[in-house]
């Protein structure tokens, strides 16, 4: 398997506090990689820094064709959401399409098809014109995962996706998150609070602790660290 993301020596500071300190790893093209740590650990100025929502104080990140998700248009429809996304993959864009002009009115039909065809497969079909702000918590990550595939990701990342679900929904969150992966071909790096979640859906598992990469390897190996049981217990 080839690296599709690569860090090397990735570095943040805020002032005199070091939130990462020269992290360096790779992601395999077709690999869930899962990413845990105790609270501080530095895990969401890493996702940043990858994203590039946060710049680097020192080394670099390499990357092809990564998705940066935002947050839901909730007074718009899950499908409304979809296909903002989508049209950022047309010719015409956005407010052409939606106003019909020119030769956009084909383009606009084939949006909501494969608008249609996404939400199909997250399960959200039948709540198409539903707006999104009255969709559960976990149908709300649905659709921002839905939204996200409406670009043709090569690259899927997610930032505590299951934070605020219960035993029932993480396990659907699993499931749906091995599926599209299946489906789509894509490369997956997973931030997430949950160890049990990251431990049962990835191939392999880094730990940060105080910004410092603490082990990385397969979720069996990771679980028996002796470090990663101290940082946790010290954690708890």
């Amino acid at each position: 398997m080839s690296a599709l993301l690569e860090a090397e020596k990735l570095s943040r500071t805020f002032g005199g506090v070091v939130a990462v300190n020269d992290v360096s790893f790779s992601i395999n093209e077709g690999e869930i990689f899962g990413l845990i740590g105790p609270n501080g650990a530095g895990k969401t100025t890493l996702f940043n820094l990858i994203t590039g929502l946060t710049p680097a104080s020192g080394g670099r990140f390499f990357f092809e064709g990564t998705f940066q998700n935002i947050r839901l248009f909730k007074g718009l429809s899950a499908l409304e959401n979809v296909k903002i996304a989508r049209h950022v993959k047309t010719r015409c864009g956005l407010v052409c399409g939606i106003l019909g002009i020119g030769g956009c009115k084909a383009e606009e039909k084939d949006v909501h098809q494969k608008g249609m065809e996404i939400l199909k497969l997250v399960g959200l079909n039948d709540r198409a014109g539903v707006p999104a702000g009255s969709f559960s918590y976990g149908d709300q990550r649905r659709i921002e995962i839905a939204r996200a595939l409406a670009l043709d990701p090569k690259v899927l990342l997610l930032d505590e996706p299951a934070a605020g679900m219960n035993i029932s929904e993480k396990q659907r969150l699993t499931d749906f998150i091995r599926q599209i992966k299946e489906r789509f071909g894509l490369t997956v790096l997973i931030i997430e609070h949950h160890v049990p979640l990251v431990m049962n859906l990835c191939d392999r598992v880094a730990v940060l602790d105080f910004g410092e990469m603490l082990a990385m390897g397969a979720p069996a190996d990771v679980q028996n660290n002796p470090r990663v049981i101290e940082a946790y217990l010290g954690a708890s």
